[in-house]
């Protein structure tokens, strides 16, 4: 390809599905793709949240529109995902993002319950949400598919296996679907966010966020939700049109410093 005129940096008129849109890093992500001219579904657990987040949108002339989505539901996605395509004419661009927290021993009392609602919500509605979507994005001229994970990923906390353990389904998960729908010219990345400022590390105190930032990542912060956003939006260009099955760390360097 000789024309680098062809190699877009734009999602302007590009239909994009958000889940677990209404706080955080699926926030930032909506107010970014909707900056840059993209419509965009904002799906979410909590529908006060994503009919705020989608009025919020508008109010500034932009495109959105909301939806309540429970990713832990198989018929929720495969309803709201065939409503927004009708609504929107179809669908280019899938973010997978939606997820929760949450802390257990392997012999706590509540591990089995953590362990099912982290694969439900975390690994599981993944591929739910790409094969709802599939039929769509196939039809697509520039057709992506960005995955959330974490660092946990690549490097585990203690009491955290259940996150882990679903976070790294996650990752193995893009590359085996970048592999497979490589030939259709369907792009997966994975993003591996790291110390983001977001609802999950709200109750983390600040002088305890600075001291974990200065230890552990290169540059001695945390990260914001709009850092994560900007990278999602790089890989959904129709300029990163080479770019698939990468599992790319937003981790302020977490992962790169060895002490």
């Amino acid at each position: 390809m000789s024309d680098h005129q062809a190699l877009s940096r734009s999602v302007a008129g590009s239909r994009v599905l958000i889940t677990g849109a209404a706080s955080g890093m699926g926030r930032a992500t909506a107010l970014l793709f909707a900056a840059e001219g993209a419509v965009v579904a904002v799906t979410d657990a909590s529908l006060a949240g994503a009919e705020a987040l989608a009025r919020e949108i508008e109010a500034k002339g932009q495109k959105a529109a909301a939806w309540k989505l429970d990713v832990a539901s198989a018929e929720e996605i495969t309803s709201v995902v065939a409503a927004i395509a009708g609504r929107f004419g179809g669908l280019d661009i899938v973010i997978n993002n939606a997820g929760i927290s949450g802390v257990s021993a392997i012999d706590g009392e509540g591990y089995d319950a953590l362990w099912e609602r982290s694969i439900a919500i975390l690994l599981t509605a993944h591929p739910r949400v790409i094969r709802a979507s599939l039929p769509y994005l196939r039809q697509a001229k520039f057709p992506r598919i960005v995955t959330i994970a974490s660092t946990e990923a690549l490097g585990a906390t203690a009491l955290h296996s259940p996150y882990s353990a679903a976070k790294a389904g996650v990752t193995g998960l893009t590359r085996s679907l970048a592999v497979e729908l490589g030939p259709e010219g369907i792009t997966v990345n994975c993003i591996c966010p790291g110390p983001i400022r977001t609802g999950m590390t709200d109750g983390i105190s600040e002088e305890h966020k600075m001291r974990y930032a200065r230890r552990r990542t290169a540059l001695r912060r945390y990260g914001e939700p709009e850092e994560v956003a900007h990278m999602t939006l790089s890989l959904c260009l129709p300029a990163a049109s080479f770019l698939t099955g990468a599992v790319i760390p937003v981790d302020g360097g977490l992962m790169a410093r060895n002490g």
